[in-house]
């Protein structure tokens, strides 16, 4: 696999989301803040839920033995465990933790790059993998994509 795929991963554009909202927080606060102890805690609830939700999902997965890797061929069609409730829950874990982090750090200027995060991962992400999984699974994942929601 080239490098490129490499660094062209989920993890990397959260990273990355991350980097900038904390660059954000730290240098450059503008003077705006969220509030203190109910932000703090809201953010840590939905990061550690971000997170737990990212476990789950990487569980269920090798649980069915089937890739984790975006852009490699799944094995399987996983809808038991949390993919019942969405079909990407790694994704939605990823962007809790992002709203999260920009909470906890109090980095109100940085709030827009949240729905910038979710165009980037469902554009580069979530529809090559669909599309993949409907050409592979075809009548399975229409009925798994017409009962279980994209996002939540």
């Amino acid at each position: 696999m080239r490098i490129s795929r490499w660094i062209d991963l989920p993890p990397v554009w959260l990273l990355a989301a991350l980097a900038l909202a904390w660059v954000q927080a730290s240098r450059f606060p503008m003077g705006l803040s969220l509030g203190g102890p109910v932000t703090d805690f809201l953010g840590g609830i939905l990061a550690g839920g971000g997170i737990v939700m990212m476990l789950l999902a990487a569980y269920e997965m090798r649980r069915q033995h089937t890739t984790i890797i975006p852009h490699r061929e799944a094995a399987r069609l996983v809808t038991s465990g949390i993919y019942r409730r969405t079909r990407n829950p790694i994704y939605l874990g990823d962007v809790l933790v992002l709203a999260g982090m920009i909470l906890r750090w109090d980095a109100v200027l940085s709030l827009p790059l949240i729905p910038i995060f979710v165009w980037i991962i469902e554009r580069r992400f979530i529809i090559p993998e669909e599309n993949r999984l409907r050409r592979k699974f075809r009548a399975d994942f229409a009925r798994y994509a017409q009962k279980t929601r994209r996002w939540v």
